[in-house]
């Protein structure tokens, strides 16, 4: 317990100095990646105020979500199987990695509530990440104009593991990019003012970038 709330602290003045070094202003959500940890560390997490949890296998999400009772909202953000959609979407407030028209309609299909979607998009061109290319992506958003059980609220990606620190920022940057060109378009059902990029590694980077939900597992509850 007091590890993690050391270690978040040491994280908020970090996130603190990168806005500060880019004059950003934006509201940054930590998301607490508990994938590796087990729902005694997860309750720990919970305990020291870490209100945004994110799973990325349906049997994880499941285990700890039979097992904790208090409020807090989840993130599934992992790739999602269309055939497991059915398993967890009713159990998260949030999906960040919207990829592909089926999955889509899956959710729409299953969804009890509007869940907030991040639309996935792999700006570094990876052929080992999923995602949608920046060119696919606006016309990808204009096919959901049907779509009532999902709200596009951002955009995610993933920067490369490297020590290119230039090569990461044009992976964030780009991704800022593009999500200012989606917001331009004023689609209701994709609002678009979320960005959720930057993990353990990376996560002081995307916030000068612009981030506004950094994913952090091995750095916080690790």
């Amino acid at each position: 317990m007091a590890k993690i709330i050391e270690n978040l602290k040491q994280i908020q003045i970090k996130i603190k100095q990168a806005q500060e070094r880019s004059n950003a202003q934006q509201q940054v959500h930590i998301i607490a990646v508990t994938k590796e940890v087990d729902v005694a560390r997860t309750n720990e997490a919970i305990e020291a105020s870490l209100l945004h949890l994110g799973e990325n296998r349906p049997e994880g999400l499941l285990t700890k979500t039979e097992a904790i009772e208090q409020p807090v909202n989840w993130h599934y953000i992992g790739s999602l199987q269309t055939r497991k959609v059915k398993q967890v979407i009713n159990k998260i407030d949030y999906l960040h990695s919207l990829d592909r028209f089926s999955l889509a309609e899956e959710i729409e299909k299953r969804a009890e509530h509007v869940v907030k979607c991040f639309v996935q998009v792999n700006v570094s061109g990876e052929e080992s990440k999923h995602g949608l290319t920046a060119e696919e992506t606006i016309p990808f958003l204009r096919s959901l104009s049907e779509m009532t059980k999902l709200e596009v609220v951002g955009l995610m990606t993933m920067a490369p593991h490297s020590d290119d620190e230039q090569l990461i920022r044009s992976v964030f940057r780009n991704l800022k990019k593009l999500q200012q060109e989606v917001v331009a378009l004023k689609l209701p059902y994709a609002p678009c003012t979320e960005l959720s990029m930057g993990m353990s590694n990376d996560y002081e980077i995307a916030v000068e970038e612009g981030a506004t939900f950094v994913r952090i597992g091995t750095a916080l509850v690790g």
